[in-house]
């Protein structure tokens, strides 16, 4: 009888442990369905498949934590199907749909994306635990792919897919690759204070966010994608200034309590 318990308890949490790593295992599918689909010249296809690998991405982590199975090796499984879903799939669509005409320049951008996303997971792994979650340093991998991808789908939604200019392509792959390796800070929505104290006007304003979402999809996702992107050098710069200011007051109030008390 004690065996048996002991059997279904074991279960259980070989259950539990399985769960998130079935959503990495799902991110992974995306990646290389996407390198297929690019390959036969499917870029939509690639695109959405990208997109939907973000979403298990964010469901596998916020699983593993909700039921407290974060892991070793599901952080490491993670970033390994990380690097092929959101480095070499973005990397591969992007070159075979806009850079091919550049040859060895478009070839090498791609790698350059895809090395600097590795570079990004390995230094995020590195630091886990060390510095605080409230911010990522650097752009996060998914939303330098989450960038390119829907970078595609709003290409073909507003008909100019065919007449893209690969120089810009190009420098918008530049632009991530220098992004992930960077020290800018990228707000991580891991504050438990977006979300309780969310007043009623933010509310409205998601609500209509979801709706724009779900009338233009292609072009609402690019929208919010490249906010996003953009958002990571101003939210550094206030980062920046309010540390400045919070070391001056200290500074004053040290040098206040050392000043002598003339009688």
């Amino acid at each position: 009888m004690k065996r048996r318990k002991r059997f279904k308890k074991e279960g259980s949490r070989l259950g539990i442990y399985i769960l998130p790593n079935i959503f990495t295992s799902l991110n992974l599918f995306c990646g290389f369905y996407a390198v297929i689909a690019s390959i036969d010249g499917k870029f939509i296809a690639a695109s959405v498949a990208i997109i939907i690998g973000i979403i298990f991405d964010i469901m596998d982590g916020k699983i593993a934590r909700a039921t407290n199975t974060t892991s070793k090796f599901g952080i490491e499984y993670d970033s390994l199907a990380d690097l092929i879903s959101f480095g070499l799939a973005p990397g591969v669509m992007i070159y075979l749909w806009a850079l091919k005409p550049l040859g060895r320049i478009g070839w090498l951008a791609a790698f350059l994306f895809m090395a600097c996303g590795a570079l990004r997971l390995a230094r995020f792994n590195s630091q886990v635990g060390t510095i605080s979650s409230d911010y990522f340093i650097g752009l996060p991998i998914p939303a330098g792919a989450g960038m390119s991808a829907t970078t595609v789908l709003f290409c073909h939604r507003v008909g100019i897919a065919g007449e893209v200019n690969p120089i810009f392509i190009l420098v918008l792959l530049y632009m991530l690759s220098f992004l992930m390796v960077s020290t800018l800070k990228y707000s991580s929505f891991k504050k438990p204070e977006l979300f309780r104290k969310m007043n009623f006007n933010v509310l409205v304003a998601v609500i209509l966010i979801f709706i724009f979402i779900a009338a233009q999809p292609s072009i609402a996702l690019f929208i919010l994608g490249l906010a996003y992107v953009i958002s990571g050098p101003f939210i550094t710069m206030r980062h920046y200034k309010e540390t400045k200011r919070q070391k001056a007051e200290t500074t004053e109030i040290d040098e206040h309590k050392s000043s002598p008390i003339l009688p």
